[in-house]
């Protein structure tokens, strides 16, 4: 199996696992009765129908294709012709080639065919160049691939973050509506006023307003990852909630920006493209190369023709012997002499058309038959300019994929230590944070403890509550921050993607 038989199947193959992939989880879940799936489920399903990942794929079969052609480039090629047609006029009988002017019915035929024996390797180098750029349109899928992995797990961390914004809400309403039954208690016993119990349902009424806003967000999260997904709008679907805290992450320690950076370097996509592509440009030179050294190729032909002008004798008939004159040879028998008398025929000729041309159109092909094989050798001496500005901009397409590998590079240098940077304030945020939502927890206890023994106003009271409420979405934010920017360092590293 050649090399873009290889790409062709692993394309294939790829494909295949993916759709197949796609359609076990769906299965699964219909199964189960579930309709949430994890972020495995969603990276295989969007990577299965994802348009860009599908874009990309096209693109790597075509780039396979072009390999399959520059590798049959390298072997001879043979192709067969033949006309019919009317001549009229003055022309040349093909079967006596000789000027006529009758009219006459003609078929040709032929085989010719011819392979390049040399020309400094500029096939085989096209060939090779074609193989480094089908490998690098694998990896422009598998980097498509990661593209829209990577969007996914970002759509799936806000969809999870906004979920628990719910919960939080909930939980709020839960505790507002405790406090508004205990002050309408004590309003009702005298023991507090009316106003107590008016600013706790405006509260309530504050905190149903916060739970319908989470909730929007949730839906509006979950419409753009189903978009993303490309799941129609009418299909029930959720998402799995792992517990964040529980989400595993790589160690702090390992996640050195310099230490990614090489391992990026060496398992990313795109680096991998870019490296296979200047190969590609580097073999784009040798084959331009070869347009200045002269091209030897070897050639043959097969050829013959029917035409219906071809006569052939259909009778003859006998009208005696020529008449004596005295000058003929004389033959001497028995001491007797006889004078050679030559029999007189005539014959009568005809032409064939289509409606007999199988009574000896055969023979007639046998007799026009004709081979011929040859070999050329063409010299380029001035070609306009066109060889060496060819070798020019391959040489130019060179340095352009350099710079571009370099861009790149520098590009993802860049954005691992930004990563790097961002997961270290994440991080420092989230420590932050928690100790934010210890105080916010401990003055919001305090405080209840104090209102329920009348040392406290309502509106005192709603502040704790609400700073506490503010503390811990703001934590939440914080975590679900931390956990993805080490998620994308995570992705850098080449561990992958996994909740």
């Amino acid at each position: 199996m050649g090399v873009d038989e290889k790409l062709l199947f692993l394309l294939d193959m790829k494909k295949l696992i993916i759709l197949l992939c796609g359609v076990a989880f769906l299965q699964a879940n219909a199964q189960n009765g579930s309709d949430h799936w994890n972020l495995r489920q969603c990276v295989d399903y969007a990577m299965a129908n994802n348009i860009s990942v599908k874009q990309a794929d096209i693109q790597a079969r075509i780039s396979a294709l072009q390999l399959k052609q520059s590798k049959l480039n390298l072997y001879p090629g043979v192709s067969g012709n033949t006309s019919t047609g009317v001549r009229f006029g003055r022309s040349i009988d093909p079967t006596t080639n000789g000027f006529a002017t009758t009219q006459f019915l003609y078929q040709n035929f032929g085989v010719n065919g011819g392979i390049q024996l040399y020309n400094n390797g500029r096939l085989r180098n096209t060939m090779q160049a074609s193989a480094f750029s089908a490998q690098a349109a694998l990896t422009d899928v598998a980097k498509a691939a990661n593209d829209v992995a990577l969007n996914v797990c970002t759509y799936y961390l806000q969809v999870l973050a906004a979920k628990e914004q719910i919960n939080i809400s909930e939980v709020q309403i839960s505790q507002t509506n405790a406090q508004f039954e205990m002050t309408r208690k004590k309003v009702d016993a005298g023991m507090l006023p009316e106003l107590n119990l008016a600013e706790i349902e405006a509260q309530l009424s504050t905190d149903s307003s916060n739970y319908i806003a989470a909730k929007t967000s949730y839906e509006q999260n979950l419409i753009s990852l189903r978009g993303l997904l490309g799941l129609d709008p009418d299909v029930i679907f959720g998402v799995e909630t792992p517990p964040v805290d529980k989400i595993p992450l790589e160690s702090f320690a390992d996640m050195q920006p310099q230490a990614v950076f090489q391992l990026a370097l060496a398992n990313q996509p795109l680096q991998k493209g870019n490296a296979l592509r200047i190969k590609a440009a580097q073999k784009n030179i040798s084959a331009a190369r070869g347009g200045f050294y002269p091209t030897i190729n070897l050639g043959f032909n097969l050829s013959t023709n029917f035409s219906n002008s071809f006569k052939y004798t259909n009778g003859a008939t006998f009208l005696g012997y020529t008449p004596i004159t005295g000058a003929e040879p004389i033959v001497t028998v028995n001491n007797v002499n006889y004078y050679l008398q030559n029999p007189i025929y005539k014959f009568s000729q005809g032409t064939r058309s289509f409606g007999d041309i199988w009574q000896g159109w055969g023979k007639q092909l046998d007799n026009n038959f004709g081979q011929n094989v040859g070999m050329s050798i063409s010299i380029p001496i001035f070609s306009n300019g066109q060889n060496r500005i060819a070798y020019q901009q391959s040489k130019l397409n060179l340095q352009n994929a350099e710079l571009q590998r370099s861009q790149s590079d520098l590009k993802l240098k860049q954005d691992i230590y930004t990563a790097y940077t961002n997961a270290t304030a994440a991080l420092q945020k989230f420590n932050a944070g928690q100790k934010t939502v210890t105080s916010a927890q401990k003055a919001y206890d305090f405080a209840l403890k104090r209102y329920e023994v009348g040392l406290l106003s309502s509106i005192d009271l709603l502040t704790n509550q609400n700073n506490l409420l503010k503390a811990k979405l703001q934590q939440l934010s914080n975590q679900y921050d931390y956990v993805f920017k080490m998620k994308l360092l995570e992705f850098y590293k080449g561990v992958g993607l996994k909740l």
